[in-house]
C-alpha cells in the first residue's frame, strides 16, 4: 500500500477528532456564557430586592397632580417603634409638598412615650402655622389612646369609628416587687450605690415611701402637661367631665358627644368629603433595611448591658 493511501485514514481520524474537541470547546464557551448571564440576572434581580427592601427607591417627595397626603401612626410610640423621628419626617415630606391640599394623620396608637408623643405634637403645630392653608386631620382607627391621643390632640380636627377605643388621658410607671419571693427563696439582695436614690424604686428592694411620693408628684407634673395639651387642642369643643382625665376611655360615638372627637370618619371619607381630594398619597416613611439592622444590633447590645429593664413613664 503506498504511503498517501495508509495517511488517509489517519488524516480522517485526525479531521474528526479535531471536529469533536472544537465541538466540545464551543459547548463549554455557550455554557460558560450562559452561566455568566444567567449569573447576572441573578444578580440584578437580588440587587433590585434589596433596594427596595432597603427604602433607597422611592418618591422624590414631589408630586404632579393635588392630592390628599397619608401618614401612618401605627403601634406603641417609642424610639424604636412608632418614633418621633419617623413620624415628624413623615409629616416634614406630606406638608413640603406643593401639590398637597392635605394631611390625614391615621392613628392605631395604645399610647407609649410622652416625649415621643410630645415631640410629634410641637411639630404638627409648627407644621400647621408654617403652611396655614394645610389642613391635618386626624383619623382613628381601632384605638387611639393615652400618647396617641396626645398626638391626635395637635389635628384640626378628629374623625374615628363608632366602635374606636379614645381617651386614657393619664400617666402610668408599672413594675414589680420581688422582695417577699426572695425571703421565701433565701436570696439576699446586695446593692451598693453612690447617691441615696440610686437605686430609685428598685424591684428587688422595698418600697421607699419617700422615692414613692417623688415618683407621684412626677406623674402628676406630666398628668398636667397632658392635660393642658388636650384643653389647648381641643378648645371649646371639650365637655370637660370629672372623669375625662382619669384614665378612662370610651368608644368613638361616646367621644364625639364628650368633644374628643369631632365626628364619624374613615380615611376615603376625610379624604373625599372634608379635604375634597380623593386621590391619596402615602408618605409614611419606610424603615430601610440598613436602619433595622442598626435598630436590632443597638438593641442587642442595649439587652447585653441593661439585665433589667427600669421602671419607665408611659402614656398608655
Amino acid at each position: 500500500m503506498s504511503e498517501p493511501e495508509k495517511s488517509a485514514p489517519a488524516n480522517w481520524e485526525r479531521s474528526v477528532l479535531e471536529k469533536l474537541a472544537m465541538s466540545a470547546v464551543q459547548e463549554q464557551r455557550r455554557t460558560r456564557h450562559w452561566g455568566i448571564l444567567f449569573k447576572t440576572l441573578t444578580f440584578l434581580y437580588l440587587f433590585v430586592v434589596l433596594f427596595l427592601a432597603a427604602g433607597w427607591f422611592g418618591s422624590d417627595g414631589v408630586s404632579i397632580k393635588e392630592h390628599t397626603a397619608l401618614i401612618d401612626l401605627q403601634g406603641v410610640i417609642a424610639s424604636d417603634q412608632a418614633s418621633a423621628d419617623s413620624v415628624i419626617a413623615s409629616l416634614q415630606g406630606a406638608f413640603e409638598d406643593k401639590k398637597t391640599k392635605g394631611v390625614i394623620l391615621r392613628i392605631n396608637s395604645p399610647g407609649g412615650s410622652p416625649v415621643q408623643a410630645g415631640q410629634i405634637y410641637d411639630e404638627i403645630k409648627r407644621l400647621r402655622a408654617k403652611y396655614p392653608k394645610i389642613p391635618l386631620y386626624a383619623v382613628v382607627d381601632d384605638i387611639c389612646a393615652s400618647g396617641g391621643y396626645y398626638v391626635a390632640a395637635a389635628a384640626d380636627r378628629i374623625y374615628v369609628d363608632k366602635a374606636s377605643i379614645v381617651g386614657s388621658i393619664g400617666v402610668l410607671m408599672d413594675g414589680f416587687g420581688f422582695t417577699q419571693t426572695m425571703e421565701k427563696l433565701g436570696v439576699e439582695r446586695r446593692l451598693l450605690t453612690a447617691g441615696e436614690n440610686k437605686g430609685f424604686l428598685d424591684p428587688f428592694s422595698p418600697v421607699d415611701p419617700k422615692q414613692q411620693a417623688f415618683a407621684k408628684q412626677m406623674l402628676e407634673e406630666i398628668h398636667g402637661q397632658f392635660i393642658g395639651v388636650v384643653r389647648e387642642g381641643r378648645g371649646k369643643r371639650l365637655k370637660e367631665t370629672p372623669e375625662m382625665f382619669s384614665g378612662l376611655v370610651w368608644s368613638g360615638e361616646k367621644s364625639i358627644q364628650l368633644g374628643l372627637a369631632d365626628g364619624l370618619g374613615s380615611v376615603e371619607s376625610v379624604a373625599r368629603d372634608v379635604i375634597k381630594v380623593e386621590d391619596i398619597v402615602d408618605y409614611t416613611q419606610q424603615e430601610g433595611l440598613a436602619e433595622r439592622l442598626a435598630g436590632r444590633l443597638g438593641a442587642s447590645v442595649a439587652q447585653a448591658w441593661t439585665p433589667f429593664e427600669k421602671t419607665g413613664v408611659s402614656l398608655r
